[in-house]
């Protein structure tokens, strides 16, 4: 039998040729129309693609409201289950970068637009004089919405934990409607009206967005506190209530901010923790005042009644350490001299404006200490007697506007020219300590004397001097700061940078940290009291 051609062996090592009529097979496959190939091939990718991104959102939806219960139960004030301050603990990453709107705003605020280069008058309505319409109270008062009140806050010392607060839910209290009278201008239209017509503008703004920044980051996350990085590292507190007081004044609090809601509470907390029973935050009586200061403000924004029961006690310590002639010292009752009294007074006006009761009576010895000190008939002042130091008279000056006087006092308007002819804020001259109170002088006289001279000065001094992207060779870790001060080691050498910053910032939230402290006349200075 023959074999098949695909049968036959190899012959003589090469492969047989085939022999036969050649088989010709037909493959079937299933013929498809364009169409067809186009969603068979990708049909599989966009399914796969789909169910991915649903996942990835439902994933992202879970984690932010996970986040967003976190956030919302940490910021509850409460003291610390620990008042170990040693640790330090690393910084959140989130604050490492300025946001120039921090809220909604400072947003709004930082649209305004710039002011001209010397801005010699505020913008004038017609007819109508500068500062508030009608106003003869000694600060500033506007109408409060008052709804029903319902919190908790448990506060250390000698408060019961779990007292029920009066706080207004859904407002949280940023300086706005619900503050108390006079530190209703941090936020909303107040606070962009009151920053235009005082002559900030965006650069202003974004300095105190990038100044907020930095100050967050040295904050210790683990306790609260802040720290002098000059001599005076010691003194917590009062860095505390200083690196509070910025963030109070551009309207965030513990009950309410977009940004540093935790980094204020987390300050507060620690303040409520080292207060004794008598009220006392500080042995130190500069330090005792200046986070007086801070709980009394935050007190006074948010309404939040065991806060403003621990501030009324800080107050009361005040009060009852005051001396015989009317001062304070470094210690409660004993005697002391302008530069410690400018900070309990400060937190006494502060504490008027939280609706905290001080006595008339404290008010009138502070005012008589300030006489014995004051020459010029009461327009320059010295340290523990009679004298003429620029940077007191700056402080009593401020507390005189606290205690009553106004634009109308010839021997305020006399000392406002005479800081700003003899000792005008400049450059050449960084102290950061007289730059702080002389501000908040010549921005509560308001008039030519501001809005030609003093702010426009200050600011091509402050801006221009913190350290920000553009600075060269910054270090990234410095960048929204300011050196510390040249000012013969009142605040550089004591506070260091940190000092120097936090009250930079707040020299820079002067036009809308209080509200005016009275209304200008429409005939200006031309008829001054004797």
């Amino acid at each position: 039998m023959a074999a098949k051609p695909e049968d036959k062996a190899e012959e003589n090592g090469k492969p047989a040729k085939p022999t036969g009529t050649p088989v010709i097979r037909k493959l079937v496959v299933a013929e498809e129309d364009p169409r067809d190939r186009l969603m068979n091939r990708q049909v599989p990718a966009w399914v796969i693609s789909g169910l991915i991104h649903v996942l990835l959102i439902g994933t992202f939806i879970l984690f932010d409201q996970l986040t967003k219960k976190d956030s919302q139960a940490k910021g509850k004030l409460e003291p610390p289950t620990s008042t170990k301050i040693d640790e330090k603990v690393e910084k959140e990453p989130d604050l490492t970068n300025p946001d120039l709107g921090l809220d909604s705003d400072l947003a709004a605020a930082v649209e305004v637009e710039k002011e001209a280069e010397f801005n010699v008058e505020a913008p004038v309505v017609e007819g109508e004089a500068s500062g508030l319409p009608n106003h003869d109270k000694e600060f500033a008062s506007q109408t409060a919405n008052l709804g029903s009140f319902s919190d908790s806050l448990n506060v250390a010392g000698s408060l019961n934990s779990g007292t029920e607060g009066n706080v207004v839910q859904g407002f949280g209290g940023a300086g706005g409607s619900m503050a108390m009278p006079g530190l209703q201008g941090r936020s909303g239209a107040t606070k962009e009206k009151l920053l235009k017509g005082g002559g900030g503008n965006g650069e202003t703004e974004a300095a105190v967005a990038r100044a907020l920044a930095w100050i967050a980051r040295q904050q210790n996350l683990g306790t609260g506190f802040w720290e002098y990085d000059g001599n005076a590292k010691s003194h917590r507190v009062a860095a505390t209530g200083m690196c509070i007081l910025p963030f109070l004044a551009a309207g965030e609090t513990h009950k309410s901010g977009k940004k540093y809601k935790e980094t204020v509470g987390k300050g507060l907390k620690y303040l409520l923790s080292v207060m004794k029973p008598d009220g006392e935050l500080s042995s130190n009586m500069y330090a005792h005042g200046i986070a007086t200061v801070a709980l009394c403000e935050a007190a006074g924004m948010t309404r939040d009644s065991p806060l403003k029961e621990a501030a009324r006690k800080a107050v009361d310590y005040i009060i009852r350490a005051q001396a015989g002639n009317g001062s304070w010292g470094y210690t409660k009752n004993t005697e002391g001299d302008t530069s410690i009294v400018g900070w309990q007074i400060q937190a006494l006006k502060s504490a008027r404006l939280a609706e905290i009761p001080v006595p008339q009576k404290t008010f009138d010895q502070a005012a008589a200490f300030l006489e014995s000190v004051s020459t010029e008939s009461g327009s320059l002042y010295g340290y523990r007697t009679k004298g003429a130091g620029h940077r007191l008279t700056a402080v009593g000056l401020l507390c005189r506007q606290y205690m009553g006087w106004t634009p109308r006092n010839g021997a305020l308007a006399r000392g406002v020219e005479w800081m700003w002819t003899k000792f005008p804020v400049s450059p050449k001259d960084f102290d950061m300590y007289y730059i702080y109170y002389a501000t908040q002088v010549v921005h509560f006289f308001d008039g030519p004397a501001w809005h030609r001279d003093w702010n426009p000065a200050m600011q091509k001094t402050l801006l221009p001097l913190q350290i920000t992207e553009k600075t060269p060779g910054a270090n990234k870790a410095d960048i929204g700061s300011w050196p510390k001060d040249n000012g013969n080691g009142h605040i550089g050498d004591q506070c260091g940078k940190l000092g120097t910053t936090a009250l930079a910032c707040l020299t820079l939230e002067v036009y809308y940290r209080h509200l005016p402290l009275y209304k200008r006349d429409d005939g200006g200075l031309a008829n001054l009291e004797k």
